[in-house]
């Protein structure tokens, strides 16, 4: 559910980003089919878009013209190709010994990576042993000790995943397999911040992304099902829908959430763990363009593909209205689209006046359009649903950041951990 992307300012700075005009592809090989039904998942309901009996499975052909067509499209001397579904290990370990074949087939002596983002539960020697010689950086969901990751992290059966998950991290480690821990935040579990977090420090983890769960709740008037001869079915949903789910984080318990753990992680854990959302913070305050889409100023560079080869405008857009075509018409066409530039610019253009001037926009830019679905007290539309987790997140951490900044702009590590004493209220921090 999130980009894969190991950033790391605090030891050596970056030098990767913002010097070309790439963009990123979330490839969905057996598109929205999974083997869990977890309650919170986005993307599962995409089925609904396709006629029943329908194969989920990425033809050869599609394959070999996305490989091609993606390595030939990127101006950079390293291509990221980013697998996630649904789960797309359903698809089978063969498919990806082909996609490596057809990456080494066009590569053109340009460097070429993969990360796949699963759910852990169908991984086994044989794909942990080929993720190990193929270099492939693995996204593993775990959303923090039993209890709390089986709440909602279910199979088809209802039957909980937690030591099916566990036994795949256990497999990761055996061969060395790099990997990250995506974790998502929920309203229980917002609650829950240092215990998730001391979890994951405890199994020996050391890249972690905290991703807040924002969804909003379907009603019976805005779930429509749109059938004609033209098109599969559609699932639309209301855009101004303001109801969120029950498991929704709630609006200022994220950013508490990201503090707690930011004020174990400044005192212990700086330069052993990798929290990747402190790792995009200093990206902000360092100066260097945001490493992921939801805090750059403008999005559209971040696209999805099902499939079928039919391409999104964003992996959270994948509706009728954001379709650009198949990647058969061209992919350089699609993402050149006036549609698709349109789609990036709205992000800025559409920020209400309360985000335009507020302190921390730098960092934010406004987050993900998905989420700004709330209206100001201005009674302006494009409000943020997590504003107030935001500013109170990142107003915090601002001392913190300033002092990284300087130690890095005089050619120190960032990482010191002497160079961040806090005490309860943030302050204290050391020269």
């Amino acid at each position: 559910m999130a980009q894969l992307f190991f950033f790391d300012p605090l030891e050596k700075g970056s030098n990767k980003l913002g010097k070309d005009n790439s963009f990123h592809i979330l490839a969905k090989p057996t598109g929205p089919i999974c083997n869990l039904d977890c309650r919170y998942c986005y993307y599962t309901e995409k089925e609904a878009y396709f006629p029943k009996g329908h194969s989920f499975r990425m033809s050869d052909a599609v394959l070999e013209s996305y490989i091609k067509q993606y390595i030939d499209s990127q101006d950079t001397a390293e291509i990221v190709f980013a697998w996630q579904g649904g789960e797309p290990t359903l698809i089978g370990i063969d498919f990806f010994r082909k996609a490596v074949s057809l990456q080494k087939k066009y590569a053109d002596g340009k460097h070429i990576t993969n990360t796949i983002q699963t759910n852990g539960t169908l991984l086994t020697e044989q794909w942990c042993e080929f993720f190990s010689d193929q270099n492939f950086l693995v996204g593993l969901s775990l959303d923090g000790p039993e209890p709390i990751h089986d709440q909602y992290r279910i199979d088809r059966g209802g039957k909980p995943t937690f030591e099916r998950v566990m036994r795949a991290l256990s497999l990761l480690k055996k061969y060395h397999v790099d990997f990250n821990i995506l974790t998502c935040v929920t309203r229980y579990s917002a609650y829950k911040a240092l215990e998730i977090y001391r979890f994951l420090k405890q199994e020996d983890i050391q890249f972690i992304q905290f991703i807040p769960i924002v969804e909003r709740e379907v009603n019976e008037g805005a779930l429509v099902l749109s059938i004609n001869h033209a098109t599969p079915p559609s699932l639309i949903m209301e855009e101004n829908q303001q109801t969120v789910t029950p498991w929704t984080v709630e609006q200022e318990m994220y950013g508490t959430f990201l503090i707690e753990i930011f004020n174990e992680w400044v005192q212990y854990d700086v330069g052993s763990v990798y929290v990747m959302n402190f790792e995009w913070a200093l990206a902000s305050w360092i100066g260097i363009p945001s490493p992921i889409c939801i805090f750059s100023e403008e999005c559209g560079r971040a696209v999805a593909m099902e499939h079928t080869g039919e391409l999104f405008s964003c992996d959270h857009y994948v509706y009728p209205d954001y379709q650009l075509g198949n990647i058969t018409e061209g992919l350089m066409n699609l993402m050149n689209l006036p549609s698709q530039h349109a789609f990036g610019k709205q992000k800025r253009e559409t920020l209400p006046s309360v985000c335009r001037n507020c302190e921390v926009r730098f960092a934010c830019h406004g987050e993900c359009p998905k989420h700004r679905f709330l209206v100001s007290e201005q009674n302006e539309p494009g409000l943020n649903y997590l504003c107030k987790s935001y500013k109170k997140y990142f107003n915090y951490i601002n001392p913190y950041m300033m002092r990284m900044r300087q130690r890095l702009q005089a050619g120190l590590p960032a990482s010191s951990k002497s160079s961040f004493l806090t005490n309860h209220n943030g302050s204290g921090l050391s020269s």
